[in-house]
């Protein structure tokens, strides 16, 4: 996996380009030393690549939505994510645009300027690989509970209202220096769960939300 560190792209491949004005900047409530400590932590160099896998847990449907695949970051704003099941398909972020690419198609290229949620997640993850926890608090209110040698829990709140009308917020789980887990918690009550590195192969055949939060705290 990736250095005992994280790495994730959702499914939701929508855009949004997220501005935040120099007053909401300036004032955020700044998170804990030992949060600070710990997203300094999880700083890594690029590339860096990790398995996954991912439930998503939406209203309108009875089961779970569940992929596997490889995620990839590889410096900058460049990320990559590869689906093999159930269908194989490729997500590259790169110079504000994403790019999909099914095998027997043309691929599919759309600006990262037209929905909210990637721009976000895009923010989050470079802030966390590399480390920057000043960055993060830019973008998200930070909560921070657990053991920094242990289980620990980091809690993402989008300070920007529009951001937080589609993504109330996102949930790393981790045991030590290796994250382990993340998930999108929307808006509307839909759910992405994402299972990281050794993680990944534990995705249950059937999985629940209860189950799903069973294995991201338990110790590996």
């Amino acid at each position: 996996m990736i250095s005992g560190k994280t790495l994730l792209l959702w499914s939701s491949m929508c855009l949004w380009s997220v501005n935040i004005s120099a007053s909401e900047a300036a004032t955020p409530a700044p998170a804990s030393p030992s949060t600070l400590a710990l997203i300094a932590a999880l700083g890594q160099p690029a590339p860096a690549h990790t398995a996954f896998a991912e439930a998503r847990f939406m209203q309108v449907l009875e089961r779970p939505l569940v992929v596997s695949g490889e995620l990839a970051w590889l410096g900058g704003d460049k990320l990559q994510r590869r689906v093999d099941k159930p269908r194989a398909e490729t997500f590259t972020i790169a110079d504000g645009e994403v790019t999909q690419e099914r095998a027997g198609r043309k691929p599919r290229h759309f600006s990262l300027s037209r929905a909210p949620q990637l721009q976000v997640l895009l923010d989050s993850f470079v802030a966390l690989l590399s480390g920057d926890p000043a960055h993060l608090q830019q973008v998200f209110a930070i909560s921070h509970s657990g053991d920094a040698a242990a289980h620990w829990t980091l809690k993402l709140v989008p300070r920007d209202a529009k951001v937080a009308r589609t993504i109330a917020a996102i949930t790393i789980d981790g045991y030590a220096t290796e994250s382990r887990c993340m998930q999108m918690h929307e808006a509307d009550g839909d759910l992405a769960v994402d299972l990281l590195g050794p993680l990944a192969a534990k995705m249950p055949a059937q999985p629940t939300r209860d189950a799903l939060l069973a294995l991201c705290r338990a110790a590996p």
